[in-house]
């Protein structure tokens, strides 16, 4: 009866250790929304403001998610997150940066 002693961790989506983490949680969706957001406006070569502010705004959010974050699963969230915050950011920075070239 091996099956008995091992954890039921298939019910919970980001917490597999049956506790609630409602900050990491919110940094995990957060991250993934700014992450999302700079990665498709990035596509766009006059969204370039957008795409590079939310991008390191995702770093940011994603870096301190990364810091404070309890299970794996939340970290998997946070690193494709993170990923796509890194990719929007870089090439929002290519396409005239956080100030539109200004500076």
């Amino acid at each position: 009866m091996a099956q008995a002693l091992r954890p039921n961790t298939a019910g919970s989506l980001f917490a597999t250790d049956d506790k609630r983490h409602p900050l990491q949680d919110a940094l995990l969706a957060v991250t993934l929304v700014l992450g999302l957001t700079a990665f498709i406006t990035s596509f766009f070569h006059s969204l370039h403001l957008l795409s590079s502010w939310t991008g390191l705004a995702g770093i940011v959010v994603g870096a301190y998610g990364q810091w404070v974050s309890e299970t794996t699963r939340e970290r998997f969230g946070l690193i494709l997150g993170l990923g796509a915050a890194g990719v929007g950011f870089f090439i929002g920075m290519a396409h005239g940066g956080l100030f539109g070239g200004v500076l």
